[in-house]
């Protein structure tokens, strides 16, 4: 051996330790040096059995592989076999301990490998230098809380230290340990994890509303939440609501409905959400009447939803009242799936934006079925004629859907939620989700806010004063519309004035549609406009006045909007009884994590500034050595480690009160929709021609003509 070798190895054998983890430590280190993995071996104990006295740690590829896992066929063998790591290795590095002072010393070390050794930027990948450590465990969990993929948070995380080599672990201890996190929060099982959730945040805040439903085993089969913040905006903004339930979210296959609705941005707002376990009308019932039951018994004025039956039949149950509106979406989907002539497509869906009256639409609808000879009435034509007061424009005149014709709002919610959602995910990995996605709307909507407060739409010098009323009480988004309105007031024209006692009906036309004409009626009390209303009831379904009444309002020199043209809930004031709760309550977080994060972030502007200066780079990283060097920790024992936030406990878990909730039944669901049909053309596809002979039914590169051609060219 060489003096170099000499040298190294009388200063490991006389290295003592205080500790046999503090012994491994050095040990490993030294193996990621020298390119190889440690494993513990061989133990012995004192003779009360308490406390290790010799400690054996050896390299990964010692010893062998037992006979009775060498054979290629085996009758019990149901995985494929791993690739054999131990050749029997004879590197090892042995302490003892000495009973009088507790400390250890190296009793035997044999650094012979007999195998190829790893490169130092390879040699981070073996078992024992892959270790993730507590700081890096407390950011990844704060970063896959947050939606991070774990092969991004391995990129973020290379970022950081400078490569992968500086990191410590890779790609799949980052899915094992986040595998084994989720585990631990879901141990007492994936329903009574959430349904324990919920309590704990209802007993923290009475106001939190949730319910859930068994089947006769235990098995959940129905639940429904929504948080304070959601009810409020439902007082707010409830008056039409939009659900839809859509597949593929949980590894139960549990259909996941959101009710949704409009806020005075006229962005996504979110009332509330549940599950359930099948489409049928008793679950749909149940939902709707829990859903009212949270919302005080307040009903919806308008529903939009797809064409569901079932839920059809739950909502004329539960709501008779409220207006509702099929998907126009989803019938223009169902066109191309049920209809396959080209003239019959284009005149089926004319009905949907039919302007006509109910007469004559109902004329129409007869002499389309007569026509297309539609008797049965088991034919999808048949099925969306009962349904035409659901989908027709004629039966839909008048009443408030706030410009929704779809349910896209529900289906743009059901797509961020499919961004990180997949069939595999627990009802707790759902409803993590689902706050983060009810976080982020409500982000968007603190930030269209500030706007709102802090600034005006710009209108033009000129603009008349109306317009300028309308940008200050109207959010930006909504006023938008309103310019939109004000812009085509050059358009209108009077045909005709009726007067009557503190009542003046203006007969009001565009230029270019004289024939099409609306009745715009100004109530008088006390020689001043109190009241204001339009034939085309664009005020009563959207919300925002009509380019009729901005041009009656121009008439009768009014310089502000009257009150019953501004509807509260196209204005800042429309939440303001209800005090906001922007950030998701989901989350306690521990003292430690609170001070981990508070450090951190200190840590983060300091090591900043010091890297500025040599001097202060040095004297940083000393003080954080001899931090980081202390092993000793002040941690009490009643605080244990947790990396990532915590759920809130209810009460009644340690009394025994709470009934074993059991994890739903896995259930089919309906499967994929049926690829698009095409279209029957009236006249056949044409025959391919050969580009060569232009004679019909083959191509090309078939073409015997060709190939003769060809053939005597070469001969």
């Amino acid at each position: 051996a060489s003096a170099e070798c000499l040298d190294e190895y009388v200063n490991i054998v006389s290295r003592m330790f205080h500790s046999e983890d503090e012994g491994f430590e050095f040990y490993n280190k030294y193996a990621l040096e020298k390119g190889f993995s440690v494993r513990k071996g061989y133990v012995e104990w004192d003779e009360a059995n308490e406390k290790i006295i010799l400690r054996k740690l050896v390299c990964s590829r010692e010893g062998c592989r037992e006979e009775k896992h060498m054979k290629r066929k085996r009758e019990d063998r149901k995985r494929k076999p791993r690739n054999i790591t131990r050749v029997g290795c004879k590197a090892k590095f042995v302490i003892v301990r000495v009973a009088k002072t507790g400390r250890w010393f190296v009793k035997d070390f044999i650094d012979e490998h007999n195998h190829p050794l790893a490169p130092r930027d390879l040699a981070c990948f073996l078992r024992s230098h892959r270790r993730i450590s507590d700081e890096q465990k407390a950011d990844i969990i704060e970063m896959e809380s947050v939606g991070i993929r774990k092969h991004k948070i391995m990129d973020v995380l290379c970022m950081q230290y400078g490569g992968y080599d500086h990191v410590g672990c890779m790609t799949r201890d980052i899915y094992n340990f986040c595998h084994r996190y989720k585990q631990e929060t879901v141990a007492a099982g994936d329903a009574q994890t959430v349904i324990c959730h919920m309590m704990a945040r209802q007993e923290r805040d009475p106001d939190y509303f949730f319910k859930y439903l068994v089947d006769k085993d235990g098995h959940l089969k129905g639940l429904f939440w929504s948080d304070t913040q959601s009810r409020l905006d439902y007082e707010a903004f409830g008056d039409v609501v939009v659900f839809d339930s859509t597949y593929r979210t949980n590894k139960y296959n549990l259909p996941f409905v959101p009710f949704v609705g409009l806020n005075h941005h006229r962005s996504t707002v979110i009332f509330g959400c549940g599950i359930i376990s099948h489409e049928t009308n008793e679950a749909y019932e149940w939902m709707l009447r829990t859903f009212s039951e949270a919302m005080s018994q307040k009903h919806p004025i308008s529903v939009i939803t797809d064409g569901d039956l079932a839920m059809q039949r739950a909502i004329r149950m539960v709501w008779p009242d409220s207006y509702h509106r099929l998907c126009v979406w989803h019938i223009q989907q169902n066109i191309v799936r049920h209809l396959h002539d080209d003239e019959v497509r284009e005149e089926f869906r004319s009905f949907i934006y039919d302007s006509s009256s109910i007469e004559e639409h109902e004329r129409k609808w007869i002499e389309f079925l007569r026509r297309n000879e539609v008797t049965s009435e088991e034919s999808w034509l048949h099925q969306m004629y009962q349904m035409r007061k659901l989908w027709c424009a004629p039966y839909l005149v008048g009443r408030c859907f706030l410009g929704l014709s779809s349910n896209q709002r529900s289906e743009s919610l059901n797509s961020v939620l499919h961004t990180h959602l997949e069939g595999k995910m627990t009802l707790f990995d759902m409803l993590e989700h689902y706050e983060r996605c009810l976080s982020g709307r409500r982000l968007n909507e603190a930030i269209l806010d500030i706007v709102a407060l802090q600034s005006v739409p710009f209108t033009d010098a000129d603009a008349s004063s109306l317009e300028k009323h309308a940008a200050r009480v109207f959010t930006p988004c909504m006023f938008q519309l309103v310019r939109w309105s004000i812009s085509v007031v050059r358009k209108c024209v009077i045909s005709e004035i009726l007067d009557a006692w503190e009542l003046t009906t203006y007969v009001v036309a565009k230029i270019d549609r004289r024939e099409k004409k609306f009745e715009v009626r100004c109530e008088m009390k006390e020689g001043s406009l109190y009241m204001i209303n339009c034939s085309c009831r664009k005020l009563e379904c959207l919300g925002t006045p009509c380019s009729h009444i901005f041009y009656i309002l121009g008439i009768c020199q009014v310089e502000l909007l009257p009150w019953c043209c501004v509807p509260m809930r196209w204005t800042m004031s429309a939440k303001s009884a209800f005090p906001s709760t922007r950030k998701s309550e989901m989350y306690d977080y521990s003292a430690s994590l609170m001070r981990y994060r508070e450090l951190r972030n200190l840590s983060h502007a300091a090591c900043f500034r010091a890297c500025q200066s040599s001097e202060e780079y040095q004297h940083l990283k000393m003080v954080l050595s001899e931090q980081d060097g202390s092993k000793e920790s002040s941690r009490g024992e009643e605080e244990c480690i947790r990396f990532g936030p915590v759920l809130p406990q209810t009460t009644e878990i340690d009394c025994g009160d709470l009934e074993k909730v059991l994890d739903p039944v896995h259930v089919q669901g309906r499967g994929a929709p049926k690829k698009r049909l095409q279209a029957k053309m009236k006249k056949q596809r044409s025959k391919r021609k050969c580009g060569y002979c232009g004679v019909e039914g083959h191509n090309r590169r078939k073409c015997n003509k060709l190939k003769e051609e060809m053939m005597a060219a070469n001969c």
